[in-house]
């Protein structure tokens, strides 16, 4: 099994994160924040974008698997346009990192469609981790050209 982890401790490693995990889906059931800890988790299903390359040598489909998105050192969360109590299917794009006061900054999770969670963190610390094993999608995630 190809499980894939990672961990970003500046914001070229949190860019790795994010190519990732553009295009995992998720529900806002999923988010969790433990104030005390200063911990940020999601539950995420990601799209294997690690995989593609075999998948199309292969013939085979192409894959997703259960992961887990945690963001060690935050401060405060901040969303937009997500629903605690809803079924809304949320898809990630992007990961991004703005500094505010070195080596602290705000961390982005863009989604499909306007929702945002806004991350105040002391530095970046991040991780992503595969929890088990892939399954099959007939559907490759695409995107309209700029």
């Amino acid at each position: 099994m190809d499980r894939l982890k990672l961990m970003a401790l500046d914001a070229e490693d949190l860019a790795v994160i994010s190519a990732q995990v553009q295009d995992a889906v998720t529900k806002s059931e999923a988010i969790d924040y433990r104030s005390r800890e200063k911990r940020f988790t999601l539950m995420i299903n990601r799209f294997a974008w690690d995989q593609v390359d075999n998948t199309a040598r292969s013939g085979k489909n192409y894959e997703r698997r259960q992961a887990v998105l945690s963001f060690a050192r935050v401060q405060n969360v901040r969303t937009k346009d997500i629903r605690r109590d809803g079924d809304e299917v949320l898809s990630l794009l992007a990961i991004r990192f703005e500094e505010t006061d070195a080596p602290a900054g705000r961390i982005e999770l863009v989604f499909a469609d306007g929702p945002l969670i806004h991350l105040e963190v002391e530095c970046v610390e991040a991780q992503m981790e595969d929890l088990g094993a892939a399954w099959e999608t007939r559907f490759k995630p695409r995107h309209p050209a700029n």
